[in-house]
């Protein structure tokens, strides 16, 4: 029996993962940057980020919640698939979750990755991390296969303008109108943007979510870059952004964390921190709409996805015009390879 035989009877939740205390902290951020040239300096100004919290992240617990609420959507709709979870860079490991998974009997899984978009590192490297789970297991390992990209799905798009609407709804009427919009998301290399769709989903997205909250004042913006100062990343910054729309005679400025699923440390520090401290700083008001991560409609959206994968609905949902992404990633989507880069020399 091949792989694609197999009925699926399980759900992996898939995350970023992030420390729980102190000690967490720098060996967390040592699993994330391995590999890469990320500057020392940029790690330790981070972990002061996670250390102003006491070294934790909201993160799991809102992944905990989130496994709950999805736990509740299939039972309430007859899917009985019980749900694991398993992390790139932190405690529970993807190799422990498909440990307990094989442990269990589980053969075959649908995998739900907590990222929207296509890009290396939100979604080919959480299918590399997978496969090198698996081999490290050997045989008996279970099968994983994706769920498909959801920027464009209606569940994702109705969370978002709902969190827009009433982030607007909660400024004076009368400047609700001249309020601008920045739509953020993590921004990534240059040469990872050029590999993938990721610039295009996200522009969708923030175009479908103010077309749904009937906003025209809107911008796409970029937040949390980290890599050497001399690398291209995608741009504008949110700080550049708000520079900019300081000298407009701009109010109000929404922030709408379409980048993100959730309040974590990069949304809370970067946004309610940084941004909000550079915006008070320029004359700014600054509102930050919540994540979807808790919302009803995002909810259901995993259930439908999962449906769809169970043979359970014959139409993919999507809004826009770019149509439902593939559930299989062609073998070379994402693929992206770190440049070797060095600072300009003086002159």
């Amino acid at each position: 029996m091949s792989d694609t035989d197999l009925e699926y009877d399980s759900i992996l939740l898939v995350s970023f993962g992030a420390p729980e205390a102190r000690a967490d902290v720098m060996p967390f951020l040592e699993n994330v940057v391995r590999g890469k040239n990320v500057p020392p300096e940029r790690l330790k100004e981070v972990a002061a980020h996670y250390n102003h919290f006491e070294g934790g992240s909201p993160l799991n617990d809102q992944n905990r919640a989130l496994i709950a609420a999805i736990e509740d959507e299939l039972r309430k709709n007859d899917i009985d698939l019980p749900v694991y979870w398993g992390n790139r860079n932190w405690n529970p490991f993807i190799v422990e979750a498909l440990r307990q998974m094989r442990d269990d009997g589980k053969k075959r899984a649908l995998a739900f990755i907590t990222s929207a978009y296509s890009s290396y590192s939100g979604c080919r490297q959480y299918l590399e991390n997978i496969a090198q789970a698996r081999q490290e297991l050997g045989e008996g390992a279970t099968v994983v296969d994706k769920l498909r990209a959801f920027y464009n799905h209606p569940g994702f798009i109705e969370a978002n303008v709902d969190n827009l609407r009433a982030a607007l709804d909660s400024l004076p009427k009368e400047r609700r109108e001249s309020a601008r919009v920045a739509f953020t998301a993590h921004s990534i290399p240059n040469a990872m943007a050029e590999t993938c769709e990721y610039v295009a989903q996200l522009e969708e997205t923030a175009r479908l979510v103010a077309e749904g909250a009937r906003h025209e004042r809107w911008q796409l913006v970029y937040q949390s870059r980290s890599g050497p100062p001399h690398v291209p990343w995608l741009g504008p910054d949110i700080l550049d952004h708000l520079d900019a729309l300081s000298q407009l005679n701009t109010t109000d400025v929404i922030v709408v964390p379409i980048g993100f699923m959730s309040d974590h440390l990069e949304v809370i520090w970067d946004l309610e921190h940084e941004a909000k401290t550079h915006a008070e700083d320029l004359g700014l008001t600054l509102t930050r709409a919540p994540t979807v991560g808790p919302h009803p409609a995002f909810i259901a959206m995993i259930r439908e996805l999962i449906e769809e994968r169970l043979g359970k609905v014959s139409v993919k949902q999507t809004l826009g015009t770019r149509g439902p992404a593939p559930d299989v990633c062609p073998p070379d989507c994402c693929r992206y390879q770190p440049r070797v880069s060095r600072p300009p020399q003086a002159k």
